[in-house]
């Protein structure tokens, strides 16, 4: 039995209120949070000394919302999302399970819709933020429905596909910096009909490239489309070195996750996020869990 057919067993049909997760010998899960509703308000887009664009989070909108925040409670989430990324961060430096290709280049992504993934990659964000000798790029990558902006409480600006479709733009024009040091966020951009295509052309492989090597100490989160619902989600699964997929329980089928995760290459790192679980929280559990949320 291959490792993804141990995790979804482990799901056990992640329909059920005990369901647990597991990838690659890491762990299972469960936390309740509340949603987030309604757009942005006050977009909180600054510019900095130099004139660069700064995003200055909001960090009690944040907690009010359910997320993480680098306040130094030692919270239930913030607790969860430490499990989370430390398996991430041990594979990304050589350190764990695995030896691929760009393994700081991360995609969070979901089988459909509305099942927690911009949630988990920002919380992701926002954690592997705090680490003493480790920076990371929030990449909104679900271009055809870009939330990352939304949650994080700032105004659309230009962005990844900005850059794929003109070839005059710079990528350090585009790269935001947050009032957390140690994080930076490529928006998503402006619509464009051919995302598709932009995502799988020779520039996205280039950039790609760049963001992987470029930084020997930056993790890289792509928040993804969701796999079944768009093309573009297995497009960009192709160049990544590790993928966090997102099972609603309650909801989402056994199937509907074996379908998402064939979509995917069978030897590369997937790591399952059980996501609104009734389960209680144990000092065990390796990947977190959380409830309403449902972006």
């Amino acid at each position: 039995m291959s490792t993804i057919e141990r995790a979804i067993d482990k799901l056990g049909g992640a329909n059920s209120p005990s369901s647990e997760t597991g990838a690659e010998g890491h762990g299972k899960a469960a936390i309740d949070r509340d949603g987030i509703a309604g757009a942005a308000q006050d977009a909180g887009l600054l510019a900095d000394e130099g004139g660069q664009s700064r995003i200055e989070l909001d960090f009690q909108r944040l907690k009010a919302m359910g997320m993480m925040t680098p306040d130094g409670e030692r919270s239930q989430i913030a607790e969860e999302f430490r499990h989370i990324k430390r398996p991430l961060l041990l594979n990304a430096y050589g350190k764990g399970s695995i030896q691929t290709a760009h393994p700081n280049l991360i995609m969070v992504t979901s089988a459909q819709p509305s099942e927690g993934k911009t949630f988990t990659a920002v919380n992701l964000a926002l954690s592997i933020a705090l680490e003493r000798d480790r920076t990371v790029l929030l990449v909104d990558a679900d271009v055809a429905k870009p939330s990352v902006s939304r949650v994080l409480n700032f105004p659309g600006t230009a962005g990844l596909v900005d850059y794929l479709a003109d070839h005059d733009r710079a990528l350090a024009d585009l790269i935001l910096k947050t009032s957390m040091p140690k994080l930076r966020v490529l928006p998503a951009g402006r619509r464009h009909s051919q995302s598709t295509e932009l995502l799988a052309s020779e520039s996205m492989l280039q950039l790609v490239e760049e963001l992987a090597q470029r930084y020997s100490d930056r993790l890289v989160l792509f928040d993804s489309p969701p796999l079944l619902a768009t093309s573009e989600a297995t497009v960009l699964a192709r160049l990544m070195g590790q993928v966090v997929m997102v099972v609603e329980a309650n909801r989402t089928k056994r199937e509907e996750v074996k379908e998402a995760l064939s979509l995917l290459d069978a030897n590369q790192y997937v790591g399952l996020v059980l996501n609104k679980s009734d389960k209680p929280f144990g000092a065990d559990y390796y990947y977190g869990s959380y409830q309403k949320y449902s972006e």
